[in-house]
């Protein structure tokens, strides 16, 4: 959507914002946050070998099995089996045109009716006909981001239907204790993250009963030279389950012992950016263009 995370495909990058008097070093820097993954409506998506093909049964398997790879690569949980009943599934073909072939991706639900369509690159016939691994590994690896896509676009789609869905009603969020904050960093963190964030929509929590999201805050504090300190704020929202779905990071240098006691308005500026970035990350998950959302909001 990061654990499976760090790897993950969740979007991690790290925002350097000048030195400065405090607070200002955090000021305008929210962090980071992850783009909304793509997860079918179910635990697990079957990738049956093709039919339908023009390949061999070998070359059908193998490229399954690299479509399924691929797929588990943008934390789709894919697996090449022939569909259980309750299973997903992708169903791979070739359109012929000519002297070209275009893969198709069949997207369906437990029941076998068709939910959506991925179309792929057209391949030159001859070269087709005689597919090597690298092909087969490049034809997967152009599937798997718009059959990810396709994935996205059903499951908002249902929740836009379902009243009960995150995409309904305000994401209820555990904030729990941030650690690792010299002084009183912990402390003061956990209060403004949870206050700035409820402002922003979500139902703030401090247990994890009926949680549908848990944000996490991890402060780590190093010496640098010049009797300078790195301090990185990670604030890591993952489900109730446990699945990690985004990062939101804070990277920034300052004076030596400046926040080994009260970090007092520092606490404040550093939870109302980062809240922002939580917040985009949560409105994703949710199916919600965050910029949408802002601009509704205005």
């Amino acid at each position: 959507m990061i654990h499976r995370f760090g790897r993950l495909a969740l979007l991690l990058c790290f925002v350097l914002a000048g030195c400065g008097d405090l607070p200002e070093p955090f000021l305008g820097n929210p962090g980071a946050t992850a783009k909304r993954l793509a997860q079918p409506l179910t635990s697990l998506l079957a990738v049956p070998p093709g039919t339908d093909t023009l390949l061999p049964d070998a070359d059908n398997r193998a490229l399954a099995e690299q479509i399924a790879a691929a797929l588990q690569a943008t934390e789709v949980p894919a697996m090449v089996r022939t569909p259980e009943k309750t299973d997903w599934r992708v169903i791979t073909k070739v359109e012929r045109d000519g002297d070209f072939v275009t893969p198709l991706y069949s997207l369906q639900d437990p029941q076998g009716q068709e939910q959506g369509t991925a179309q792929g690159e057209k391949v030159p016939l001859r070269v087709w006909a005689n597919a090597t691994p690298a092909l087969l590994q490049q034809i997967a690896a152009e599937a798997a981001p718009r059959i990810g896509a396709v994935l996205t676009s059903i499951r908002v789609a249902h929740d836009k239907a379902d009243p009960g869905s995150l995409y309904n009603r305000p994401a209820k969020v555990e904030v729990s204790e941030v650690t690792g904050a010299p002084g009183d960093g912990d402390l003061s963190l956990t209060q403004q993250m949870r206050a700035r964030l409820a402002v922003l929509g979500p139902v703030v929590l401090t247990t994890l009963a009926g949680a549908d999201f848990v944000v996490t805050g991890e402060v780590k504090v190093v010496s640098i030279p010049k009797h300078q300190e790195r301090v990185e704020i990670q604030w890591i929202v993952r489900t109730g389950s446990g699945d990690e779905r985004g990062r939101v990071v804070q990277l920034n240098e300052i004076p030596a012992g400046t926040l080994s006691r009260y970090w007092g308005d520092v606490a404040v500026v550093v939870a109302t950016e980062a809240s922002r970035g939580v917040n985009d990350v949560i409105l994703r998950q949710a199916g919600h263009d965050p910029n949408e959302t802002r601009q509704t909001a205005k």
